[in-house]
């Protein structure tokens, strides 16, 4: 709810009118605050509900982090700066990567809200994204996640390919010198 970029605002579905007592709302360390590698998420819902999602939750997860949980529980005490600083510092990154892959040919699809920007491959002269994957870190010693994994329809995913942004100005500015290789070939 937090990772919204270019000004625009998340309205919780709990907060619309009904919708409370029959929504539960589901969020995460990793896309809150960036924390990816912890895996620890929580639920917001009405106790019956609630109630449900435990009885479930409990046959899914043998172990969690514990001593994450207390570290998030602080986090999610932070201010609504911690946020607005974040989101900043992520729509900065975004724009950065997005304007680099777009000056180096792909077709770029600017993301409101994530952590990756999907592009087309198919203007640099590539159609599988699956094999693009496969030869770019030999090609440009970069990595990208190929679209056609999340599909059902493999063909419509083909072309596509994501990158992250959730790193380091100066890595993802390396990795667009990088890339350059590939606007050559």
């Amino acid at each position: 709810e937090h990772l919204i970029f270019d000004g625009r605002s998340h309205i919780p579905l709990a907060t619309m009118p009904g919708m409370a007592e029959r929504t539960v709302t589901i969020s995460s360390a990793g896309k809150t605050f960036s924390y990816t590698g912890w895996k620890i998420g929580w639920a917001i819902a009405a106790p019956e509900l609630l109630a449900a999602v435990r009885t479930t939750k409990q046959f899914l997860t043998y172990v969690s982090g514990g001593p994450f949980q207390y570290a998030i529980a602080q986090a999610l005490d932070l201010p609504d700066q911690y946020y607005r600083d974040f989101t900043a510092d992520l729509q900065a990154k975004r724009d950065l990567l997005a304007n680099g892959l777009s000056e180096l040919g792909f077709g770029v699809t600017i993301p409101e809200g994530t952590y990756f920007i999907t592009t087309d491959i198919s203007p640099l002269g590539f159609s599988d994204g699956l094999e693009f994957c496969r030869q770019l870190p030999e090609l440009a010693g970069v990595v990208a996640i190929p679209h056609q994994v999340f599909y059902d329809n493999v063909d419509a995913g083909k072309p596509l390919v994501r990158w992250a942004f959730c790193k380091q100005e100066s890595v993802l500015k390396a990795a667009l010198e990088r890339l350059a290789v590939l606007k050559n070939r």
